[in-house]
């Protein structure tokens, strides 16, 4: 009978200690020397706070800001622990509503804003917790930023170029704009 546990034993030991410590630990310390920022959670800090990370959404809701796209993690936008799609269809009318309630609330923000409101404005992304908007859905904002900031929409469009980020080797993907960064930038350039 020992004859049948002990290697089973040995073999269950060995795997277990190479599984489960060994194995995690130098991925972890291979991921933290190659990548530190990543294996950190991309953290971004101001004025040395951490104020979130470069991969996850923000809920930004004052007009002197530039609003991310909705997040579809309920009940707390933006919740890492929550990530997901809504799972609702185009044809669902929970989603009709979300989305009419959403573009009544930029159009209420920016009355005098005529222009077709950006699609990552009023939907959120697959995840949820998308960081970036589109360089359409930043432009449209530009008018409603500068008037509430009281400048010129010139220098905010300026930010939101500087802060463009282009599609990866000029074709994979959109060009998109990073809102905690173009925010904080905001900011920035206000002192």
């Amino acid at each position: 009978m020992t004859s049948i546990f002990r290697p089973a034993l040995v073999v269950f030991g060995t795997l277990t200690l190479v599984c489960g410590i060994v194995y995690p630990y130098a991925v972890t310390g291979i991921g933290k020397a190659a990548f530190a920022d990543q294996a950190s959670g991309s953290l971004v800090t101001h004025g040395g706070k951490v104020v979130g990370s470069r991969l996850i959404g923000q809920s930004f809701t004052s007009p002197q800001y530039f609003w991310g796209r909705p997040s579809a993690t309920g009940p707390m936008p933006n919740n890492g622990a929550g990530s997901g799609g809504s799972n609702q269809g185009p044809l669902n009318p929970a989603l009709a509503e979300a989305v009419k309630g959403r573009m009544a609330a930029l159009r209420g923000a920016d009355a005098g804003n005529a222009s077709p409101v950006p699609v990552d404005l009023v939907t959120a992304s697959a995840s949820g917790l998308d960081p970036d908007i589109s360089l359409a859905a930043a432009q449209y904002q530009v008018a409603r930023v500068a008037r509430v900031r009281q400048v010129d929409a010139a220098r905010v469009q300026a930010l939101v170029d500087q802060h463009a980020e282009r599609p990866l080797f000029g074709f994979l993907g959109e060009a998109r704009v990073n809102v905690l960064a173009l925010n904080l930038a905001l900011d920035s350039a206000a002192k």
